[in-house]
């Protein structure tokens, strides 16, 4: 069973569509008993980084998490916020601190100076860093859907899968052994964002 985390912030209905429209078992669940009897855990999101965390620790969605992914290694997806979390620290209005399973921080795009409006909407092609079984059976030259303002500087390039460009270097993909995530949203990318999604269903890392 997946279960996707709600946390007060984000589409999760689209995610949740997605998978079911794999054939997956899928549970929307803000309750730390849900997330321990997960078989893999999907943490989506669009919203404010301070205020994303502040509800996962109220709820102690934190420590399960940490528990089951860090502790346990159940596969574990982190989508666009959902990545974002998995940081050590994040700037947005302020300093706040993060998950910390990935080392780095969420800074804010540095684009305006060029004329680039942020958020960054709308489609890009990424730039493949390394291989990532999420990404099997979709073409190098493939194209996702973004929404986002923030991004993460990853601290361990080992971490880095896949990169796109917004007027800059944008970290779209990171994989660390079982947690894979991505600053685009791949239950709005169509088919490729579907094969990506399927892939997780089958992802034994």
């Amino acid at each position: 069973m997946i279960v996707i985390v709600d946390y007060g912030l984000g589409n999760l209905f689209s995610v949740q569509k997605a998978f079911e429209m794999l054939g997956a078992e899928v549970k929307v669940s803000g309750a730390a008993e849900d997330i321990c009897a997960a078989d893999r855990i999907v943490l989506p999101g669009v919203g404010a980084f301070g205020d994303g965390m502040d509800f996962l620790r109220e709820k102690g969605l934190d420590s399960a998490l940490t528990e089951e992914v860090m502790g346990k290694k159940k596969p574990f997806l982190g989508i666009c916020l959902g990545l974002q979390f998995l940081a050590e620290t994040g700037e947005e209005h302020g300093e706040h601190t993060g998950l910390g399973w990935i080392k780095g921080r969420i800074r804010k795009l540095d684009v305006e100076k060029q004329g680039l409006k942020i958020p960054h909407i709308g489609w890009n092609d990424l730039t493949m860093v390394r291989k990532s079984p999420l990404f099997a059976g979709i073409n190098p030259d493939a194209d996702f859907y973004f929404v986002h303002s923030y991004q993460l500087d990853c601290g361990d390039p080992a971490d880095l899968v896949a990169t796109a460009t917004y007027g800059e270097t944008i970290t779209a993909a990171i994989q660390h052994g079982n947690i894979f995530a991505t600053q685009f949203h791949p239950e709005k990318s169509q088919d490729n964002g579907l094969k990506l999604l399927e892939n997780f269903i089958r992802w034994k890392p």
